[in-house]
């Protein structure tokens, strides 16, 4: 512990915006990450137990499934279940409008934390560059010669905030590029749920339909969470 406190005060001033700059990338990832947790489901199991209840004409206990369920596909679902008894156009018309809000909320604040990744380089680079700055201009002063000793010892120091600024990069983009994975993978299950579920009603919701996936059938279940 003694040893990173030494670290992040040779590292100089920059070393603070980078670490406030940490902290507020880890808050919105550890945010997002439990959003869309929380937002994603297994769309197969969802869309079987939605086509059991309407398959016996029982729309309201369909649409109850959907407000039970509160995430993404559920919502886009339900727009499309109380538009179901319009023309095709319209049912389309309304998913779409229904993805169209959800898209939004799932990027929300995403961008910050690409945002974090590019600017932490230049972070750690001003920090360099200004910790430089000052060991030339000490010497300048001064007029004193360095060991090569401490001349490498101060170039260490100026050198740690650069490490730090990239290292704040990596790890920002690793975490940008997980839950832009998240949020693809959950746009796949909108559409593949969507579509599901429109073509179900346009062929009336046949009682003797079975969902099947990859090449297999699926049970016609109540939905399960992640």
């Amino acid at each position: 512990m003694e040893h990173t406190l030494n670290l992040f005060n040779a590292g100089g001033p920059m070393m603070w915006p980078i670490a406030a700059s940490a902290f507020i990338a880890a808050l919105l990832f550890v945010e997002r990450f439990l959003y869309l947790h929380m937002g994603q489901i297994k769309a197969a199991d969802f869309v079987a137990g939605i086509k059991t209840p309407l398959k016996k004409e029982r729309l309201l206990e369909a649409l109850t499934i959907c407000d039970e369920t509160p995430c993404p596909v559920s919502r886009v679902i339900r727009a499309a279940l109380l538009n179901c008894r319009a023309s095709r156009g319209v049912v389309i018309d309304a998913v779409r409008a229904a993805a169209l809000q959800e898209l939004p909320l799932l990027q929300r604040r995403i961008a910050s934390i690409m945002l974090i990744a590019k600017i932490a380089p230049l972070m750690g680079f001003i920090g360099t560059v200004l910790a430089l700055v000052g060991i030339f201009n000490k010497i300048g002063k001064s007029g004193d010669y360095l060991s090569v000793s401490e001349f490498s010892m101060q170039i260490y120091n100026a050198l740690i905030s650069s490490a730090a600024g990239l290292a704040l990069c990596l790890v920002a983009w690793v975490m940008y590029a997980f839950l832009q994975g998240k949020i693809r993978a959950i746009a796949h299950d909108i559409d593949w749920a969507s579509n599901e579920i429109i073509l179900f009603i346009e062929r009336g919701m046949p009682a003797d339909e079975s969902l099947k996936i990859y090449g297999k059938e699926s049970e016609n279940e109540q939905p399960k969470r992640v």
